[in-house]
């Protein structure tokens, strides 16, 4: 075997996406430019630490390439792509292993079907002097890391007094503008964020495995529960799953609250003792090669719901099922919420209700458009919104209600993720037990802290 050879053999690199379907999100990216200017993407930074590097998002879905300081610039007038990486570091790859280079651009072009590898210096007199560029003005996405958790960070670091400190994004357009002080500037970042909504079917692949590996960890934390143990033990049941499928961690943090924790939608704190009587929510998911998925559970601590359990949590579910039910391509959401009310306002005024307050919940819930939510990809969130559009074949969302009785700070779910096919829906999720009676089974069984309580 020729060093060449040898060298290429050990560079990592994915194998989900062939070369071919990146040259297709390019082009696609470069028609929503409407054939002019250039789209400049910068991929993450080295970190400072001992972490691996992940890749941003949006960089990653264009090209496969998994090292940082790279850049990726489009030029919609030609086609053609461009991958920028810096020189080959020998003494860095003595220690850490071989890593992308410009070296190996022949490699590159092979596997994500680029038009050609060039240094990172030459990078600034490429960009000198251009009339048009396409940045990406949404914040990049990293490991855990979705648009509405960014903007909030964002946020606080503007509101900061003692910092303020631009972020990259603003950096880079700073750094543009010097370059080619007369350019026009405009934001990258809608085209991509749609283009992101629809999966191809390998996307979907990965998706699904995704979204196995959540179903495994679900059914290991329900087979965990116990009165005594903390929340954080369940996501370290939970972490194992992950790591040892080949997960690169979390998709997100974990949402796994007892008792009155649950009323905070997205808690996370978990170092809460699980109580005999109190329920239990699990809403956590891998990050598998770049995508995750969604998932929410409820289950009862001591291992059998109460009568007030059943009541609430049982409505939920016949709710959820019918959302599953009623999801099709062609039909935009409110269209399904509106024929789910219709068809479980009689339900909710028959079930046999304890309490008025329950009653006005169930009824509010069916007024509420957030049951059909955000779509699910490579963050857990999507950026774009499919909730205007007809639902297309390639769409994963989630299907959430909420069951909300805010007098007695009471917050029931269920939630699964779904991708629309040609004629339906497919629930990525549903092996994951949700009907009450298979949740209790579930939970009769040994689980992995049983097994390996912690050492004391």
């Amino acid at each position: 075997m020729s060093q060449v050879a040898t060298r290429e053999s050990q560079l990592v690199f994915q194998k989900d996406f062939s070369a071919a379907e990146f040259r297709q999100r390019r082009q696609a990216v470069m028609q929503g430019m409407n054939g002019e200017g250039l789209a400049l993407l910068a991929g993450s930074s080295a970190v400072p630490g001992f972490d691996p590097i992940r890749q941003t998002n949006d960089f990653y879905y264009l090209c496969g390439v998994e090292v940082p300081h790279a850049y990726l610039l489009l030029d919609a007038a030609t086609g053609r792509s461009t991958l920028y990486l810096k020189p080959r570091d020998e003494k860095h790859e003595a220690a850490d292993g071989p890593e992308l280079s410009a070296e190996d651009g022949a490699f590159c072009q092979l596997r994500s079907g680029l038009d050609e590898v060039k240094p990172l210096a030459s990078l600034p007199g490429d960009l000198q002097g251009r009339p048009l560029f396409y940045l990406l003005r949404a914040p990049a996405e990293g490991a855990r890391q979705c648009q509405d958790t960014l903007r909030y960070m964002h946020k606080s670091i503007h509101e900061d007094p003692m910092n303020g400190r631009p972020s990259a994004e603003t950096h880079l357009l700073t750094r543009l503008a010097a370059l080619s002080p007369r350019a026009d500037i405009r934001d990258l970042s809608p085209i991509i964020h749609q283009l992101r909504l629809l999966k191809s079917p390998a996307e979907i692949a990965v998706m699904r495995e995704a979204a196995r590996l959540t179903v495994l960890a679900t059914t290991a934390v329900m087979q965990a529960i116990r009165p005594g143990i903390f929340e954080y033990q369940l996501a370290a049941v939970a972490d194992y799953v992950y790591t040892i499928h080949g997960a690169q961690g979390a998709g997100y943090r974990p949402i796994i609250a007892t008792g009155n924790n649950i009323w905070m939608m997205h808690y996370w704190r978990n170092n809460t003792q699980l109580m005999d009587g109190e329920l239990v929510i699990f809403d956590y998911a891998p990050d598998y090669h770049y995508y995750t998925s969604d998932i929410g559970r409820m289950m009862p601590v001591n291992g059998r719901y109460s009568a007030v359990q059943r009541e609430l949590y049982g409505f939920v579910l016949e709710y959820h099922k019918l959302l599953l039910a009623l999801c099709r391509p062609g039909r935009t959401a409110n269209e399904i919420l509106q024929e789910a009310a219709a068809q479980m306002r009689p339900r909710a005024e028959a079930w046999a209700w304890s309490k008025p307050i329950y009653r006005a919940g169930a009824l509010k819930l069916l007024e509420s458009q957030r049951p059909l939510s955000h779509g699910v990809g490579m963050p857990v969130h999507e950026a774009a919104d499919w909730k205007g559009d007809r639902i297309q074949p390639g769409l994963v969302f989630t299907v959430d209600p909420e069951l909300v009785i805010p007098e007695e700070k009471l917050y029931i779910r269920v939630e699964d993720t779904v991708v629309a096919t040609a004629d339906g829906i497919e629930n990525l999720t549903a092996a994951a037990p949700f009907e009450m009676d298979a949740v209790e089974r579930t939970m009769q069984q040994s689980g992995m802290l049983q097994a390996f309580p912690p050492l004391l």
